[in-house]
C-alpha cells in the first residue's frame, strides 16, 4: 500500500496568510509515532512558518511555536485538527 491523501488543501487566512495541511495514511507507523498518519499542519505569516503540527520521521508527534517545539499527544485525526485550529485562533487573537 502506498501513501494515501487524506488531505492535501490550502486555505487563505487574509491577505497575508494561509494554512497549509497535508494527511496522509501511510503503511506503517512513521518512527516515532503511533499511528499511520503523516501530517504537517503549517501556519504562514508573510512568508513565515510561525504554527506546525507536523509527526517528523524519528521525532514523532509534536508541534512548533515560533522557535519552540513541544511534544504532541495524538489521539485522532478529528482532534488534531480541531487542536491545530484552536491554536491558528490563538496565535491571530
Amino acid at each position: 500500500m502506498q501513501a494515501v491523501p487524506i488531505l492535501d488543501d490550502r486555505y487563505p487566512q487574509g491577505g497575508h496568510a494561509f494554512v497549509a495541511a497535508r494527511v496522509f495514511r501511510v503503511p506503517s507507523q512513521v518512527p516515532g509515532s503511533t499511528h499511520n498518519l503523516k501530517y504537517s499542519l503549517a501556519y504562514v505569516v508573510d512568508g513565515v512558518c510561525v504554527l506546525r503540527f507536523d509527526n517528523e520521521a524519528g521525532k514523532g508527534d509534536h508541534f512548533h511555536r515560533g522557535e519552540a517545539e513541544a511534544r504532541y499527544v495524538f489521539t485522532s485525526l478529528e482532534q488534531l485538527l480541531a487542536d491545530f485550529w484552536a491554536a491558528v485562533d490563538e496565535w491571530r487573537a
